[in-house]
């Protein structure tokens, strides 16, 4: 199976290219800065000679788009905007060109399109779209909308013999260094792990075994169109979340933090607090309606394993 990438050298796209590529699967990757043979160069937004790739492949994952680890300004908010619903335009655009389409065009999507939110989890039927919650600092409308148009971008392309998929993922958490697990295990470590701003806030994970099988589950079922949540079935308030996480890295103390301290430490290491504020109770429903099974379903369990 030929599998193109777009987008593909950051963690998630680490994480499936190694999978893949182990599993016998050919792995083309699309980036701006290619460092070996099976890496392609495209410009993220405009057509050009990487279509070629896409042509006669059997699966496209686009992944493509600034990374949301970053302050959220003006201009970063744009870029991140921009660098999702251009690229999906022009993922688009060449499997519509492609004389052999490839059959199924997974795009990468996120649980963040969910509403912040305390009292029910979101699945994909009955799930609450965000962007409207009271209370709430008003640039977290943007991060939704940025969702929104990323998925509208990908419905919208006119690819009739390739079906599409929008992974509505949460944090994958990895044993690699400088993903999510490795920065909030370094906290964990010295101590500093400890609730933020209450803790009550719902955190949604997915272990990248599980991660990787299934994105393997849905390109293998034909019948699986439009958005799939991808995250274990447990979501757990962030007190409970960093708990766990200290218990695995053998750390009994882990010191709180307010909303402010969190706005300091998020500004010292040029990050934003709604990755850490934001509520994001999510559930995989399509997916265990399906069969899929976790073999992580638990955050206790899979942080134990991850360290």
């Amino acid at each position: 199976m030929k599998v193109v990438i777009p987008g593909g050298t950051g963690q998630v796209g680490t994480i499936l290219d190694r999978a893949l590529t182990a599993a016998g699967h050919e792995v083309v990757v699309l980036t701006r800065r290619p460092a070996h043979e099976r890496q392609v160069h495209w410009d993220g937004r405009t057509l050009g000679p990487w279509a070629d790739v896409i042509d006669g492949g059997d699966v496209v994952i686009n992944l493509a788009g600034r990374s949301v680890s970053c302050r959220y300004t003006p201009a970063n908010l744009q870029e991140m905007m921009d660098s999702r619903v251009l690229s999906a335009r022009a993922v688009g655009q060449a499997i519509a060109a492609a004389a052999k389409p490839p059959r199924v065009w997974l795009q990468m999507s996120t649980a963040t399109i969910y509403a912040h939110r305390f009292d029910a989890p979101n699945d994909e039927a009955t799930g609450v779209i965000g962007g409207r919650e009271p209370g709430v600092p008003g640039y977290w409308e943007y991060s939704v909308r940025i969702a929104r148009n990323w998925e509208r971008e990908q419905d919208r392309a006119a690819t009739p013999h390739t079906r599409k998929v929008a992974l509505r993922a949460a944090m994958v958490m990895s044993p690699d260094r400088g993903g999510v697990f490795d920065v909030l295990s370094w906290l964990a470590r010295l101590g500093l792990g400890g609730p933020v701003a209450g803790g009550a806030q719902y955190v949604s994970w997915i272990h990248d075994e599980d991660f990787v099988r299934a994105v393997e589950f849905l390109i293998d079922r034909d019948d699986f169109t439009g958005p799939v949540n991808l995250a274990a079935p447990e979501p757990l308030p962030h007190r409970s979340f960093m708990r766990a996480l200290r218990t695995a890295w053998r750390m009994p103390v882990g010191l709180p933090a307010t909303a402010w301290m969190a706005e300091l430490g998020a500004l010292a290491i040029r990050s934003d607090t709604e990755l850490l504020l934001k509520s994001r109770r999510v559930i995989p429903g399509r997916l265990t309606e399906a069969g899929f099974t976790f073999d992580h379903p638990r955050w206790p369990e899979a942080a134990a394993d991850l360290a």
